[in-house]
């Protein structure tokens, strides 16, 4: 007899990997099947459980799941694994999703992206869709050993500290800190304002305060930028035009040409650091910064959603 597994170890995670190809950059779970959050049924036996793949050849691995799992995708699974790779990357937020599958006892739904696209996203937050669910605490179940990668990981957490730094004021708690960095997917998400709990975000943060320490207290601490009172859980910035002006230029790129965009005069063309100075004098930089970040979310969040539809594999079995 199986014995059970045991609560937060990851193995009951890493045993519904298995049934996956493995070759896999970066396998992670997350969502209220992984981490509590406050109003979530956590012993739920119907709780999906939510995974990221990324994976270096889309097409290969989509060949190889079709192989071992073709009950998992759509009627998309008929026009085979290029166009379904070409789905996947040409459209949304260049995430493949397959919803509602039965695995090792649990349902779940499992994203794939490219490698490349993820650190692209990691780096630039080009989407916000993968990069805003890794600001967050996750399970990661498998990560290839790749500096590129893990160099892609920790700036985007850098980012989303700086990012936070510019919508806070002087002074803060950690816990508004982290309260920040947690709302940055969620600002454009329509999701948020029909059908979603409103304190979501308060709900994922206050029962994992300690996870969001572990991915973001080293950062803190080596953050020129802040003073961090660990001990009394404070944090201080610089607000001064000259120090916002250095947090805006350290902001991923896509993020940096959204605030030019939104600030620019039509046919001035400036260059986006003349730009951001101007920003970084404006007593309004952090509702400039917040802005666009809510461009970004919002256009991936729709585009996504959108090919979600299309390539649901809806089980009404389940739910009879």
């Amino acid at each position: 007899m199986a014995l059970p597994a045991l609560q937060g170890t990851g193995y009951q995670f890493r045993k519904i990997l298995s049934h996956f190809p493995q070759d896999i950059s970066l396998a992670f779970a997350y969502g209220s099947a992984v981490f509590k959050q406050i109003g979530a049924a956590q012993s739920n036996a119907k709780n999906m459980v939510d995974f990221v793949f990324a994976v270096d050849d889309p097409i290969t691995w989509h060949t190889m799941n079709l192989m071992q799992n073709r009950s998992h995708y759509s009627l998309l699974k008929y026009l085979g694994p290029k166009r379904i790779s070409n789905i996947q990357n040409k459209y949304g937020a260049g995430v493949y999703y397959n919803t509602l599958v039965p695995c090792d006892g649990k349902v779940i739904k499992y994203g794939v992206v490219s490698t490349d696209t993820l650190i692209n996203d990691l780096l630039h937050w080009r989407t916000l869709y993968i990069a805003g669910r890794l600001h967050k605490p996750v399970k990661i179940l498998v990560q290839k050993e790749s500096g590129q990668l893990q160099a892609a990981l920790t700036t985007n957490l850098k980012s989303a500290i700086l990012a936070s730094f510019l919508m806070l004021p002087e002074s803060f708690s950690e816990d508004d800190l982290y309260l920040q960095i947690a709302g940055l997917s969620y600002s454009g998400d329509f999701r948020m304002i029909i059908g979603e709990d409103k304190a979501k975000v308060t709900n994922i943060v206050r029962p994992n305060i300690g996870h969001f320490q572990k991915l973001y207290s080293n950062i803190l601490q080596d953050c020129p930028q802040a003073v961090y009172k660990q001990a009394q859980g404070r944090i201080e910035v610089d607000k001064s035009p000259e120090g916002q002006f250095l947090q805006l230029m350290s902001l991923p790129k896509h993020l940096q040409q959204n605030i030019s965009a939104l600030v620019d005069q039509p046919g001035r063309n400036r260059d986006v650091e003349e730009v951001l100075l101007q920003v970084a004098q404006d007593p309004d930089c952090g509702l400039v910064v917040q802005q666009a970040i809510f461009g970004i979310v919002k256009s991936s969040s729709l585009s996504q959603s959108a090919k979600g539809i299309m390539t649901a594999a809806i089980r009404w079995s389940y739910w009879l």
